[in-house]
């Protein structure tokens, strides 16, 4: 039994954050059932293709364990498909341009009195106010954030980062707000409104940029590398490189190899606990009573210089053999690994953190597994759905229709051609 068996998901979403969303609702047991324009399916099928004629990597990432159903929701006999489907339901998760369901004429009115007990969830770029109209994609949910003007070195331009805290990160938020709402449900026996705006997952995920934002009334950062090199601090958090965002301070070194390989680095923390431990290992043992270091207040204006002399005993070693050294001695070190290295570790796909997947169109790939474990409610990883390949199957096991009845539908335009599901 998987945790969220019997529990079935509309899923109006399309791109990467809805469908984020409900591929871990649909990873945790929910039955999840992708709407689909017909002929034409999410955006993201014909993005960035690397096979031709398959569903891109970018969209069978994002979908796996669902079923899809082609359905013309501006048809009137859509419509009443489509209102079936809501009766049917437990959640309805969208993230359309604001007011898109409510054209179609499913006003979150409408939908409770389709269905009182229903979840209806969506994601908008920002919540309500004066940018509540806007289009918003991943890297303006970074940067209306805070994220992109914290990441980067003082002297250079804000940084978007590669992790799709915008998309992905307002999908995860989203949802552990529906699962909360249907707890809630389990207590109340109705159905409620979640929504999450991708500027404020972004800022959740930056919240200790805004502490940091608090702390500058009382003084400049000196946990920031710009402390010790005397660069005065402005009223805002400024960008502090690879400098650790908590209070053990933390850096980037250069491993060996690093002159042809980008990647030969090593992240290196100088928590108090091990600071003996760092001054013997780089041999610098005087440090460890010296005046101006023997206790983290005084290191925090030497941390530039603290740090390249630890990267000179970094550059002996590479990134694995740093570890290898340091994890012994319980001081924090990680290596820097590239989506390659990533790719080739087995490690992770004994857990199933990554896995690979067969794909009747594409051949096997690898993808990203379920992060979260769950020792009751394990995660099989299925592949994700041709378009409208489930049409049928939907219309006959979940809403009940008649082959005739089917027939009639498919006659007026509501749902595309039926499709056999492939193997």
């Amino acid at each position: 039994m998987k945790a969220l068996d019997g529990i079935k998901v509309l899923d109006f979403t399309h791109v990467q954050s809805g469908p984020t969303c409900t591929q871990l609702l649909a990873w945790f047991g929910a039955d999840v059932i992708k709407v689909e324009r017909p002929g034409v399916g999410d955006a993201t099928r014909q993005q960035l293709v690397d096979v031709p004629g398959a569903d891109s990597l970018y969209f069978t990432m994002l979908n796996h364990n669902k079923r899809s159903i082609e359905l013309n929701s501006k048809n009137e006999t859509g419509k009443a498909v489509l209102t079936r489907l809501i009766e049917e339901c437990d959640v309805l998760v969208e993230n359309f341009a604001p007011g898109a369901l409510d054209r179609m004429g499913f006003s979150w009115e409408r939908i409770q009195e389709i269905n009182p007990r229903i979840i209806m969830a969506s994601i908008k770029g920002f919540g309500p106010g004066k940018y509540q109209d806007c289009k918003v994609y991943e890297n303006v949910a970074q940067c209306a954030g805070g994220s992109a003007s914290t990441t980067g070195f003082l002297d250079g331009p804000p940084l978007v980062t590669g992790a799709q805290i915008g998309d992905s990160g307002t999908g995860l938020h989203l949802c552990l707000g529906i699962v909360t709402a249907l707890f809630q449900r389990e207590k109340s026996g109705r159905g409620q409104k979640v929504s999450a705006a991708m500027q404020d997952a972004v800022l959740n995920l930056a919240r200790v940029k805004m502490r940091d934002q608090q702390r500058l009334a009382a003084g400049p950062l000196k946990e920031y590398s710009q402390f010790g090199e005397g660069i005065p601090f402005t009223d805002a958090t400024p960008r502090a490189g690879n400098d650790s965002g908590g209070g053990q301070p933390g850096r980037i070194l250069k491993c060996k190899g690093w002159e042809t390989d980008p990647n030969a680095y090593t992240y290196f923390i100088i928590q108090a606990a091990v600071w003996e431990k760092v001054c013997d290992l780089i041999g610098e043992p005087d440090w460890k009573t010296a005046d101006g270091y023997k206790s983290p207040p005084e290191r925090l204006d030497k941390l530039n210089q603290i740090f390249e002399r630890i990267e000179e005993w970094t550059m002996t070693k590479t990134k694995f053999e740093v570890m290898d050294v340091c994890n012994p001695l319980d001081i924090p070190v990680g290596p820097i690994l590239s989506m390659k290295e990533i790719a080739e570790d087995d490690g992770l796909y004994a857990t199933g953190t990554m896995v690979k997947v067969d794909h009747p169109e594409r051949g096997e790939y690898l993808s990203v597994g379920c992060p979260i474990k769950l020792s009751d409610s394990p995660v099989e990883v299925e592949r994700s759905p041709l378009l409208g390949e489930h049409t049928a199957e939907i219309l006959s096991q979940v809403l009940g229709y008649s082959d005739d009845e089917i027939q009639d539908i498919v006659a007026s335009g509501a749902v595309g051609e039926l499709k056999a599901a492939a193997e």
